[in-house]
């Protein structure tokens, strides 16, 4: 798993019909790209250090 400031994080829930979460990556840790990230979660705001699992994928925007 590879992401860069600006991509999105979506965590779906391993439970049918379960929530989806998403957030936006604020900063990397790693020059090449690898977890953990800081995440602003867009249902809460809140910002965390994540250590995505094999429920978790990451969006990819253009960056400028």
């Amino acid at each position: 798993m590879h992401a860069a400031v600006g991509d999105r994080l979506v965590v779906r829930s391993n439970h049918v019909d379960g929530p989806v979460r998403d957030g936006e990556i604020i900063e990397v840790r790693h020059e090449d790209g690898s977890p953990p990230y800081v995440v602003r979660w867009s249902d809460t705001g809140h910002e965390a250090l994540v250590f995505p699992g094999p429920d978790a994928e990451v969006q990819h925007f253009e960056h400028h």
